[in-house]
């Protein structure tokens, strides 16, 4: 498959889907929560999405591994918030396993993606 946009790369998609999760998770929590938690995992599950469409612009390979590893760096404060929901009971484990499952897909994507820009950028075909 070509790709021709950053929607079209599998680990954007998932990240969407990662993105998706939360905002469901998001809509279940308490409104006292609505300028604590619940904005910093909008914020940060946002961010994955936001940093590979960036760094797939940017057309210069260690531009976009840069944002990549930005990307990744937002993937791991999500998982940080699901945990912290979950320790305060405002999601059940069941959640939390299901997100454990989508962030560890989420992960091998965008390290595989890291992996492949590096080695185009270095002449490895």
């Amino acid at each position: 498959m070509k790709v021709v946009s950053f929607e079209d790369l599998e680990v954007w998609k998932k990240s969407r889907e990662v993105r998706l999760f939360v905002w469901k998770i998001c809509k279940k929590l308490p409104a006292e929560e609505k300028f604590g938690l619940m904005s910093q995992m909008k914020r940060s599950s946002r961010s994955i999405t936001n940093n590979l469409a960036e760094g797939y612009g940017r057309y210069f390979y260690q531009e976009n591994i840069q944002f990549c590893r930005i990307a990744r760096g937002s993937l791991q404060e999500t998982l940080d918030h699901m945990i912290i929901s979950s320790d305060e009971g405002l999601i059940d484990p069941e959640e939390l396993k299901a997100f454990r499952l989508l962030h560890d897909e989420c992960l091998r994507l965008l390290n595989g993606y890291i992996f492949y820009l590096n080695k185009v950028k270095n002449g490895a075909s």
